[in-house]
C-alpha cells in the first residue's frame, strides 16, 4: 500500500533525520523536497523498501550500509559490509598526506602508498586533490578492493590497486609517502561488540592478537616501511586514542626522525608518523 512521507516518518521508530535519509534514498528526491512536501505519496514498492530499511536500522545496522554510501572529505563513497565505514577523524590523515606532498621538492609524480585501503577513501581523496601524484592502494581483501575500484571509477581517480598483505606484494618498490588506517582496536575490546562496529569487518578493526594492545599491525608497518620509503619519505598512520606514546617509541626505535602526532577535532591524538632518512 502507498503512504505519505509524513505518515511514514511519523510511524518510524528512527530519529527523524534517519527516516528522512531513507525516504531520500528510496524516492530519489532531495532533502529539501522531503521537508517541503511531506504530503507526497510513496508508492507500494517504495513503502516496502522503506520499511525493510527502517527495520534494518532499528536492528542496529549502520546507516552507511543501509544507504550504501557515506560522505568523506567532500566526496560520496560506496560502502558495503566488506569495508570499514569512512569516519570524519580519518580526514585528518588525508589533510596531513596532502601537506606532506606539498612540502616535497618535486611533488609532480610523487609516489604514495595507501596500505589497507578498504573503500579507497584515503587514496581517492588524495588523488582528487593531487592529480599529478602516482598513487598505489593495497589491501589483503579482494572484496574490499572491488569496492575501492568502484569508488575510483565513480570519482574519476587514477589509482593502481593491488592485493597485498601490507607490503608483501610490493617488493622492490619505494614511495615518497606511505599512509595507513590499519586495524588498531585491541583484541577483546568491549567496543567491538557495540554499535556500528558489530557490523563492520572484524579484520579491519582489530589484529585479534592477544597481548598486543592493538599494535600488532602498526608494529609490522613501522618495521617494514623503511624498505619502501625513499630518502626523506614519510610514514603516517591512524591509531587509537591511547596509542600515541607507544607509536612514538616504535617509530623512534626503528630510526624514524621528525616524529609527529596530530590531534583530531575532539582533541584526541589520532595520526602519528615520521620521516625516513637513509642511514
Amino acid at each position: 500500500m502507498s503512504i505519505t512521507i509524513s505518515a511514514l516518518i511519523k510511524q518510524s521508530p528512527l530519529a527523524r533525520r534517519e527516516a528522512e535519509m531513507i525516504v531520500e534514498r528510496i524516492s530519489g528526491i532531495s532533502r529539501a523536497t522531503v521537508i517541503a512536501h511531506p504530503e507526497r505519496v510513496l508508492d507500494a514498492a517504495q513503502h516496502q523498501q522503506a520499511l525493510a530499511m527502517i527495520e534494518r536500522r532499528a536492528g542496529g545496522e549502520p546507516m552507511a550500509y543501509i544507504l550504501g554510501s557515506r560522505e568523506f572529505y567532500g566526496l560520496d563513497f560506496i560502502v558495503t559490509p566488506a569495508v570499514l565505514i569512512p569516519r570524519p577523524e580519518t580526514e585528518l590523515l588525508v589533510e596531513q598526506a596532502l601537506a606532506r606532498f606539498s612540502s616535497l621538492p618535486t611533488p609532480q609524480g610523487a609516489r604514495m602508498l595507501d596500505l589497507g585501503t578498504g573503500s579507497g577513501a584515503i587514496a581517492i581523496s588524495v588523488a582528487r586533490h593531487c592529480p599529478s601524484a602516482n598513487i598505489t592502494a593495497a589491501d589483503i581483501s579482494g572484496a574490499a578492493l572491488d569496492v575501492a575500484r568502484q569508488n575510483a571509477n565513480a570519482l574519476d581517480a587514477n589509482i593502481r590497486f593491488i592485493e597485498s598483505d601490507w607490503f608483501a606484494s610490493l617488493a622492490g618498490e619505494s614511495f615518497d609517502l606511505v599512509v595507513s588506517n590499519p586495524p588498531y582496536v585491541a583484541a577483546g575490546d568491549k567496543h567491538l561488540a557495540e554499535g556500528d562496529l558489530r557490523f563492520e569487518p572484524i579484520d579491519a578493526l582489530t589484529d585479534g592478537a592477544p597481548g598486543e594492545n592493538g599494535l600488532a599491525c602498526i608494529r609490522r608497518i613501522i618495521a617494514d616501511a623503511p624498505q619502501h620509503l625513499n630518502n626523506g619519505g614519510w610514514l603516517l598512520f591512524e591509531h587509537g586514542y591511547d596509542q600515541a606514546p607507544a607509536c612514538a617509541e616504535l617509530l623512534s626505535a626503528r630510526g624514524f626522525a621528525d616524529l609527529c602526532c596530530f590531534h583530531d577535532l575532539a582533541g584526541i591524538p589520532r595520526i602519528s608518523g615520521g620521516c625516513w632518512h637513509a642511514h
